[in-house]
């Protein structure tokens, strides 16, 4: 039914998961300095206000993941979209660190839900021979937002202040949302009456029922992958600051973003053609290299080198894990698939601020960057066993 890639739909939808991750990581990157200088909080408690959004969108996605095979995925995603509006401006009303933690929470919440149902969307209506091709071009939105995103909110809180931010994000979440009132209504991949009576009979309990099971073994690598790349999402404007490369941190993730935009056409082919392998362990090579440069940077230069690395590692293993779950799955469990992929990023990304920052004091930022490195070694090792190793007895 969809033969070509580029259709109004996918067009519509990744500009909508565009502007959705414009949102997240330009708070993000602003609300660990944030509470630290309103607040007068420490790292750990700053590191909180960064990860606690990730786990509201933990559970925005355990709940949309249970229903979203069977729901309409057009109504739910402009469901998700109103939500988070509503998220965005209770920003409006922070007075306490309290609040403040609470409203992050709520926003991941609606976050979690309308990035699960633009991710199955995507998936569901991309090429079944253009898979990893497709949702790389589909992630580059996300990629391309992890640029501007901090970018912006780096300069708004610098030029402006913290809460023009706000205004900046409830823009960004209208324009998604009259977006979402165009894209097409499609149908999940379904089964036949016969295995569909056969499935509800043997329908999971518990908590088979939020998690594809096929998905979960790369979804398990992913949660280490995402620790590794919190401490650069959460900590380094800080680390620049303290390292008196401030000016060079905004620029990080455009950096970042350009790296990840140039290898991802080329890493998504290779994926298609010869596998996941011959993707996987390169660019996690990349991206080890790239938080030792970040270790121990002096310079400008250096720094913004090392985002090069870290954007062609972090920036690919995303939506190559994301392909290797799906593939993995059956067709008609794409939403549970995506899902449950989601859910263990975000555990990851989620509960590595809040960790890392906790291990700052004692461990210094740069140590804290190596750290990273030897975690993703051993991420390497991880993934051999659970996935690498049977690569050669899959199919693509």
């Amino acid at each position: 039914m969809y033969r070509n890639l580029w259709t109004k739909d996918f067009i519509f939808i990744t500009v909508i998961n565009f502007l959705m991750y414009i949102i997240h990581y330009a708070l993000i990157v602003t609300v660990t300095t944030f509470t630290i200088d309103t607040f007068h909080a420490n790292e750990a408690m700053g590191g909180l206000a960064a990860g606690i959004f990730i786990i509201g969108m933990l559970f925005g996605r355990l709940f949309t993941g249970k229903y979203i095979d069977q729901l309409n995925l057009k109504k739910t995603l402009f469901f998700g979209l109103v939500f988070s509006f509503i998220a965005i401006g209770l920003y409006f009303l922070i007075h306490s660190l309290l609040v403040l933690m609470i409203v992050r929470l709520i926003h991941g919440l609606a976050f979690g839900m309308s990035s699960t149902t633009t991710g199955t969307y995507s998936s569901t209506i991309v090429p079944e021979d253009r898979k990893g091709e497709g949702i790389g071009y589909y992630a580059l939105s996300t990629t391309v937002a992890s640029a501007i995103g901090p970018f912006l909110g780096i300069l708004i809180n610098q030029k402006l202040n913290f809460q023009s931010n706000f205004v900046v994000c409830l823009i960004c979440i209208l324009l998604s949302a009259v977006l979402a009132l165009f894209i097409s209504n499609i149908k999940q991949p379904s089964l036949n009456k016969e295995k569909e009576e056969k499935v509800e009979a043997a329908k999971p309990k518990g908590l088979a029922q939020l998690f594809q099971k096929q998905a979960v073994p790369i979804s398990i690598v992913i949660v280490f992958v995402g620790i590794a790349y919190s401490s650069v999402l959460a900590f380094l404007d800080s680390y620049a600051a303290h390292i008196g490369l401030a000016s060079a941190a905004s620029f990080f993730f455009v950096v970042y973003a350009v790296s990840t935009f140039v290898v991802r056409p080329i890493t998504g082919k290779v994926f298609d053609n010869y596998g996941a392998n011959k993707v996987v362990y390169p660019v996690l090579i990349a991206f080890i290299l790239g938080l030792v440069l970040l270790g121990v940077a002096h310079s400008s230069w250096l720094l913004l080198i090392s985002a090069i690395f870290i954007g062609i590692g972090y920036g690919t293993l995303i939506p190559s894990f994301q392909t290797i779950a799906i593939q993995a799955s059956p067709p008609e469990k794409i939403g549970l698939a995506t899902s449950t992929f989601y859910i263990f990023a975000d555990l990851g990304a989620g509960a590595g601020p809040t960790l890392l920052g906790i291990v700052i004091g004692s461990f210094g930022y740069r140590n804290l960057y190596f750290a990273m490195a030897v975690l993703l070694v051993l991420v390497i090792g991880l993934y051999y066993l659970l996935h690498g190793r049977k690569h050669k007895t899959m199919e693509y």
